[in-house]
Parts: C-alpha cells; structure tokens; sequence
C-alpha cells in the first residue's frame, strides 16, 4: 500500500488558494495571489527541498493544468519532477503532451492506486481532490507549512468533507520568518475526555 502524503502551504485560517503568485488561481475573485512570497526564507527553501524529493504525485485538473504549463521548461528548480508519474483526477482532461502523466476517472481509481506498489504518492494544491481524500479517509499524512496570516477569504485546506480525524506531529519547525512547519500522520480515531474527572 501506497501512502498519501497532502503537502500544503496554509494561513492561519487554512487558506491554501493560489500561494505561489496573483495569476495563479483568481477563480471566487480572490486578489492575494502570491501570500507565500514575503516569508519565504533560507530555512522554508530547504524544506522545500527536502521534501521535493521524486515521488508520483496525484493532482486535481487544475493544479495539474499550472504545473503542466511550468515544470516541463523548469525542471532544475523540481529535479525528477518530469521523470515522476502524474495522477490526474479529472472527468474532462484525458491526455497531455506532458510525459507520464495517466489520467484517473475516479475515487475507485485513486483507491487502486493507493492498493498498488510503488513510492509514497504526493498531492500539492488541488483543493478538491484534497477534500475528496479527507472525506474518504485516504491521507495518511500532511505536511503543512503554515504562513503567519490570515486571509479570510478563499478556497481552504479543510473545507466541506473534513472527517473528524486524529493526527500525530511527527516533525516541526519554525522558520526565522514566522511559518510553521508540521508534518502530520494518521492516528486513528477523535479521543475526547472531560478535564477534572
């Protein structure tokens, strides 16, 4: 089995839309584009890095669409990235001149994928998908970089199809800019108690 591993830039009030520029998803009038920008620091870059490793990734259309018209020509920033296999869940797209790329019709299609063998699957941007996942219980991990701001509007990271979920921290840090870094994984069931009792 093939973990599920949700990576997501996020402000305060779970905002992830549109993070890397202001041309970059506009959709609901959304005019931030590009929040990420100001606190990308030395610290933020080698994360990224890190965790820019090769690995299969599974996108919605629209973050494939983006990334199909970068990485392609810009590969030294994402070394592997046009080497790796992109899952794409869409019911319109069904092909694209960008290589390795498959296309997936549906939930039953992402729940073979994950029953397969192979590396760990990453999911970048890709709101929708992202709520499908988590209302189907398919992430095992989330690796957020949390951005110290808030936006009020715009497409969110936990949004309609939120289960109610636990998550252990398996890693942290806090860049000199202020962006909290956690790496989250699946734990089981909500556990509540009573203080005092």
């Amino acid at each position: 089995m093939r973990k599920i591993i949700v990576l997501s830039f996020i402000t305060l009030d779970g905002v992830m839309q549109a993070p890397g520029g202001p041309g970059e998803d506009r959709s609901g009038g959304f005019k931030y584009g590009g929040w990420v920008v100001p606190y990308f620091d030395e610290a933020s870059g080698k994360v990224m890095e890190k965790q820019m490793k090769p690995a299969d990734l599974l996108l919605g259309r629209k973050t494939f669409e983006i990334f199909a018209g970068y990485w392609p020509e810009h590969e030294d920033g994402w070394p592997g990235i046009n080497d790796v296999t992109k899952y794409v869940l869409s019911r319109t797209m069904k092909k694209s001149d960008w290589k390795n790329s498959v296309f997936l019709k549906s939930l039953a299609d992402i729940k073979k994928l994950k029953n397969s063998k192979g590396s760990d699957i990453q999911v970048h941007g890709s709101g929708g998908l992202i709520q499908l996942l988590l209302k189907n219980d398919l992430v095992d991990e989330l690796w957020l970089k949390i951005f110290p701001l808030t936006l009020g509007k715009g497409k969110k990271l936990f949004d309609k199809g939120t289960i109610p979920a636990a998550f252990t921290l398996r890693e942290s840090l806090v860049t000199p800019s202020g962006v909290i870094i956690a790496n989250y994984q699946r734990a089981g069931k909500v556990e509540t108690g009573t203080f005092g009792a």
